[in-house]
């Protein structure tokens, strides 16, 4: 038994603009899905170090770490806070320069998560989350290109 199929059965595809070309490219739209993300909940989540809304900060803070920075608990994630706002306006703006620095910092907070007894499920998601960084970091290198001298962006 055979299939009789037509010679060509897809209609082919037209051709499109750069940018619109660019725009459906299933992994420029991944680049700007995770660049919004990297972007939006550090900046979110370092404001709230200092308005805690979403949780008492501190107590994520192992002892070690607290007594190596200086001041308390609440000053070290006032500290947190503006490095994650900096490494979130950082995605914003320059991708292939934010996204390593988000994905080193999330490094950090995975072992200050597996030295803090009873988080290990909150250091399991957050290596997910350094996963989706690095992945980010891979894109912007392909996406977000060095700006030359005479290219305007």
């Amino acid at each position: 038994m055979s299939i009789d199929l037509p010679a060509d059965p897809l209609p082919q595809p037209r051709a499109l603009p750069a940018s619109s070309a660019v725009a459906r490219d299933a992994g420029y739209q991944a680049f700007l899905m995770l660049r919004l993300a990297f972007a939006v909940a550090p900046i979110a989540f370092g404001l709230d170090k200092f308005l805690d809304v979403l949780v008492d900060w501190p107590i994520y803070l192992a002892p070690w770490l607290n007594d190596l920075l200086p001041g308390d608990g609440s000053d070290a994630m006032h500290l947190v806070g503006v490095i994650e706002i900096v490494a979130g306006v950082a995605v914003a703006i320059r991708p292939r320069y934010g996204a390593p620095l988000v994905a080193a910092w999330l490094a950090g907070i995975i072992v200050n998560y597996l030295t803090l007894s009873g988080y290990y499920d909150i250091a399991l998601r957050d290596v997910g989350l350094l996963l989706a960084a690095l992945t980010l970091t891979r894109l912007a290198w392909h996406y977000d290109r060095p700006r030359s001298p005479g290219r305007e962006r």
